[in-house]
């Protein structure tokens, strides 16, 4: 059985396959690989079309059609307020932590319409290979956080599709690229904008194995974000500040052709009928440039930011790849080829590219493509990924642009005696604090044998699959008890927070070393204080003449000095009371040494001890 790939695009989606050694999109039978990623609903909310149908229908009066899905994908309804908006989708707004859709009596989701489109391509795949695939190789944008992906696999879950493997969008597309230009030793930026979200990759490309170096984008900018500037001129023209859903498709259909046509002509008419009333603007392609320039140089902050951490200058790439529908745009490509000094790469098909790279990759998972030897392929992880430790400080397992598949274990220990169970809290971000980056989920290992804090040893491990999804287990190494958790949050990412959370991690570096290293020494100087104080009303008779009060006057020192935020200070009392204290800490050493060893011959101490004769 033959594997396919599958693009689940914003605003378009196809499959592709590997026939005879050659990677090709599969058509409908009007001959189109497109198929719009659209689905329409009646008024009593059941699917009634899907792709061309269903958007041919979008301006229709009744029942509800559904586009840029993709969007919605693994958010939450707050997050996706202002969009469901825009688009004019009755969102249900008393579920905080999903997306869900008001259609006639039902409710719909995004992961459900996004099904349907899949659905539909597993069965254009399944009539050109005459039988069924055996499974797919799904693509995703690569900033797609675990929520997304998770969305993504449960919708081809609900489509009956076997997935083998996410793939990220630019990396699918280095895939083609590299096959259909035998490209060695070279340096290429992937520069990925579709229909709702844009990446911009930095992958090394050397006899056969494609490098991912860096990574950067944001899941919320787009083509659409184009439709939607035009169609609000539209909307001007006809006197209407409030459209309802068919009057605003109507609009974005509108503006969508216009656009297309100012790829080649220097004038368009939007044309468009109004709730009954034709309604025609003229726009030229400066005005377009004007009203979009904003939208374009958004681009440009993720493409420096993935430059910088490949380490890498724009003059050292060697090839720029164009990706995607909305790449087509003079503008996108003149500020392309300005930001990298060269002219971009776009031989290829840019609604295609991706779509045959997860071909390629579903067949090397065959494990009998004639690829298979031919290529390797090295994602990494688009954000940082760690746990939240004692005083609120992010303690990172797995950085940012590590490889993918990745594995990373750190031992750590309670802070509590006799602590029973610890909070396990997974974060997701580049700041050093928890409350400033973003929770992925929480589990608690239970069964801790109870111990003075600081002795149990807590084995915690993050791994995260070539999916780019995590998996996060932790151990008590002294019982085995063991817990883990595949993190499925139960939303993504806001639109903002994946695009600025690079930029914060830069704009508050200084600040958040200095609030981190505060909160060390606080926690540093609570563990002496808790000992010191312990030791005193275990030994109280072993303390000499004086000790008590210089002890407690240090203490009393130290727990003013936590109050306030100079860790200088709080770092130097309490380096004067482990001074101080010393002579009492050696004391009570050498008595239990005293006890342990009384009555023993001196041959078995030495045994005990590991100490030869």
């Amino acid at each position: 059985m033959a594997n396919i790939g599958i693009d689940l695009g914003t605003t378009h989606s196809l499959v592709a396959v590997i026939i005879d050694g050659t990677a090709r999109c599969l058509l409908d039978d009007d001959e189109r690989a497109l198929l719009p990623s659209a689905v329409r609903y009646d008024d009593e909310g059941n699917p009634i079309a899907i792709g061309y149908p269903a958007l041919e229908a979008a301006s229709e009066t009744g029942g509800t059609t559904f586009t840029s899905v993709k969007r919605f994908m693994g958010r939450s309804g707050s997050e996706v307020a202002e969009e469901a908006k825009l688009f004019r989708y009755d969102l249900i707004q008393d579920d905080a932590k999903a997306v869900r859709f008001r259609v006639g009596t039902r409710e719909v989701t995004p992961v459900e319409v996004s099904s349907f489109i899949l659905r539909l391509l597993h069965a254009r795949a399944e009539e050109c290979l005459f039988g069924r695939p055996g499974g797919a190789v799904i693509t995703v944008p690569a900033y797609f956080d675990d929520a997304q992906r998770q969305s993504t696999r449960d919708a081809a879950t609900v489509a009956g599709i076997n997935v083998l493997r996410l793939l990220n969008e630019p990396t699918a597309a280095a895939l083609a690229y590299g096959l259909n230009e035998g490209s060695n030793g070279q340096t290429v930026a992937v520069f990925d904008l579709g229909g709702g979200t844009f990446d911009i990759s930095i992958l090394r490309l050397d006899d056969g194995v494609f490098q991912v170096l860096s990574t950067a984008g944001d899941t919320h900018l787009g083509g659409d974000d184009f439709d939607q500037a035009l169609a609000s001129i539209l909307l001007q023209q006809a006197g209407i500040d409030d459209a309802d859903g068919s009057t605003y498709r109507a609009a974005i259909r509108a503006a969508e052709q216009a656009k297309r046509d100012l790829t080649d002509a220097t004038t368009a008419t939007l044309r468009a009928d109004l709730s009954g009333t034709q309604v025609e603007a003229e726009i030229d392609r400066a005005s377009f440039e004007n009203l979009i320039r904003p939208i374009v140089q958004r681009t440009g902050n993720a493409c420096l930011q993935a430059l910088n951490d490949a380490g890498l200058e724009a003059a050292q790439i060697d090839e720029v790849v164009l990706v995607g529908g909305s790449t087509r745009v003079p503008l996108v490509r003149q500020f392309v080829g300005e930001l990298f000094g060269r002219k971009p790469h776009c031989d290829l098909d840019p609604d295609k590219v991706v779509a045959l790279g997860a071909a390629m990759q579903a067949d090397i998972l065959t494990g009998e493509s004639e690829l298979a030897e031919d290529m390797l392929l090295l994602d990494v992880v688009p954000l940082s990924l760690g746990l939240e430790m004692m005083g609120g400080v992010v303690e990172r397992l797995i950085p940012r642009c590590s490889a993918i598949p990745a594995a990373q274990a750190q031992t750590f220990t309670t802070h509590v005696d006799n602590q029973t169970a610890v909070d396990i809290h997974i974060v997701q971000g580049e700041r050093e604090l928890v409350d400033d980056c973003r929770s992925l989920g929480r589990f608690k290992l239970t069964g801790i044998a109870p111990q003075p804090a600081g002795t149990p040893r807590i084995k915690v491990e993050f791994m995260v699959d070539a999916d780019g999804i995590l998996r996060v287990s932790a151990t008590d190494v002294a019982t085995g008890n063991n817990t883990s958790v595949d993190v499925q949050p139960s939303y993504g990412l806001s639109e903002d927070e994946i695009e600025t959370m690079l930029e914060s991690a830069i704009d508050h570096a200084e600040s958040d070393v200095d609030e981190r290293l505060l909160i060390d020494a606080r926690i540093e100087a609570e563990q002496i204080a808790n000992q010191v104080k312990k030791a005193i009303v275990a030994d109280a008779a072993m303390l000499e003449e004086g000790e008590l009060e210089r002890f407690e006057a240090l203490l009393s020192d130290l727990d003013e000095a936590m109050k306030g935020r100079d860790r200088q200070r709080i770092s130097s009392i309490s380096h004067q009371i482990d001074e101080v204290t010393a002579p009492f800490a050696q004391r009570r050493i050498e008595r239990d040494l005293e006890l342990a060893i009384q009555g023993k011959a001196a041959s078995a101490v030495a045994e005990e001890l590991g100490v030869s004769k």
